[in-house]
């Protein structure tokens, strides 16, 4: 969102076109990954094709931040977290974080 237009974007049935070759990266976390975050490389420009909130058919092209938001989301309609894309130690260790919060939780809550 940018400062002036503060509605949320709804994108129905989404489906990325092209890709970027160039790369950027951001820091990402995620609610399915509770306090766990990481620096995540992805194509800094895309363009999506989507339906609106009524049922339009759309395109957008999307770069920066907006790119990767885009990307990280619809990773998630494809069941992909942003810890499948680091490396196999990185990810058990945060799985390893996960699990001794869930275990700390569920002595609080028993």
């Amino acid at each position: 969102r940018d400062k002036e237009n503060k509605n949320p974007m709804y994108f129905v049935n989404p489906v990325i076109k092209n890709r970027d070759l160039e790369k950027s990266i951001y820091e990402e976390g995620c609610l399915s990954v509770p306090n766990q975050f990481a620096e995540i490389e992805r194509s800094c420009k895309c363009e999506v094709d989507y339906l609106d909130y009524n049922g339009k058919k759309e395109i957008l092209k999307a770069e920066g931040l907006l790119a990767t938001c885009i990307q990280h989301e619809i990773d998630h309609l494809e069941g992909i977290l942003f810890i499948d894309y680091l490396s196999k130690l990185k990810k058990s260790m945060i799985v390893k974080k996960l699990s001794k919060q869930k275990k700390a939780i569920e002595r609080i809550v028993v």
